[in-house]
């Protein structure tokens, strides 16, 4: 039995918009108060607040954590000033994205829906999960069932269709499954947005899913051992074979780079809003890159 995804933007409650250059240029959108409850990268519970949004607050450089010396205090202030951080570069980036949707690319448990729930609230946008959106159309609870009872290249088929789906849509947020990047086809649908790559280690990426579970994960199933060695080994495998189409992606937010930042180098110390903070610095570095290119095609018609 064979089934394809057939979404609109009205059956997901979404509507297509038409920008015109100039005015999307121009154009600022109202952000709104960012409120979360988020927990670090490593599922530690963080509280985000940005209750004080005085244009003059001080932001701290402190990198101490709760649980290595830092006070509540401390740790209250640093989340209030990267939720901060995040507000204002959105408010700098969400005005050149022109509605142009964002996809997250990663390997599996790299946090693509967290950190894309985070920028869908900050930019305005609604935020789909690809992998869920595939699950509803075929009418079957998990990715790990559809696996199981179809065969991997069913998934891929109906992934396909659903980023074909999406990507005549605007104003999006989308979380990719972690092999969406392995046929090119699905690179031609989400180039219509920007795409980002969350990259991670494949050392905390194990230490997660083993943390977690693996039962989610289809694609671990056939590798002995314990979680963890399960988790790495066939991670590793991965990783081998989906390197350089990771590497497509408009803009690569490295998780090891944030940590040498912040002055330390565990990522899974990071908060999610760290981490969106970087996707948006990575986006408008590459708007910056390729707006002189843009302006010169539009110029010579």
């Amino acid at each position: 039995m064979e089934v394809t995804v057939g979404l609109s933007s009205r059956s997901i409650g979404l509507q297509r918009r038409d920008w015109d250059f100039s005015r999307c240029l121009v154009e600022r959108k109202r952000i709104p108060a960012l409120s979360l409850s988020v927990r670090s990268w490593n599922g530690a519970p963080i509280r985000m607040n940005n209750a004080y949004t005085h244009p003059k607050h001080k932001v701290s450089c402190s990198t101490k954590r709760a649980g290595a010396g830092a006070s509540g205090s401390e740790d209250f202030h640093n989340s209030v000033d990267e939720a901060l951080i995040l507000k204002r570069k959105s408010e700098d980036v969400g005005p050149y994205l022109c509605g142009r949707c964002i996809y997250l690319v990663g390997m599996m448990g790299s946090g693509k829906t967290t950190v894309g729930k985070i920028l869908s609230e900050v930019l305005g946008y609604s935020f789909f999960d690809s992998d869920k959106l595939v699950e509803q159309a075929v009418g079957m609870s998990s990715v790990a069932q559809i696996f199981k009872e179809h065969s991997e290249a069913f998934f891929r088929d109906n992934e396909s269709e659903v980023l074909k789906d999406l990507s005549s849509m605007r104003r999006l947020v989308v979380a990719t499954g972690g092999g969406a990047v392995i046929r090119p086809i699905n690179w031609r649908y989400m180039k219509q947005g920007i795409t980002v790559w969350l990259d991670v280690p494949l050392e905390a990426l194990a230490k997660r899913i083993a943390a977690v579970g693996t039962d989610s994960r289809p694609l671990l199933h056939e590798e002995p051992g314990d979680p963890y060695t399960k988790a790495f080994t066939r991670l590793t495998t991965l990783a081998e074979q989906r390197g350089e189409a990771y590497a497509n992606a408009d803009a690569r937010v490295c998780l090891e780079m944030i940590a040498s930042k912040q002055g330390h180098s565990d990522v899974c110390t990071l908060t999610p809003i760290a981490i969106a903070i970087e996707a948006l610095v990575k986006i408008e570095a590459f708007l910056n890159e390729k707006a002189p290119i843009t302006k010169r095609a539009f110029l010579q018609g």
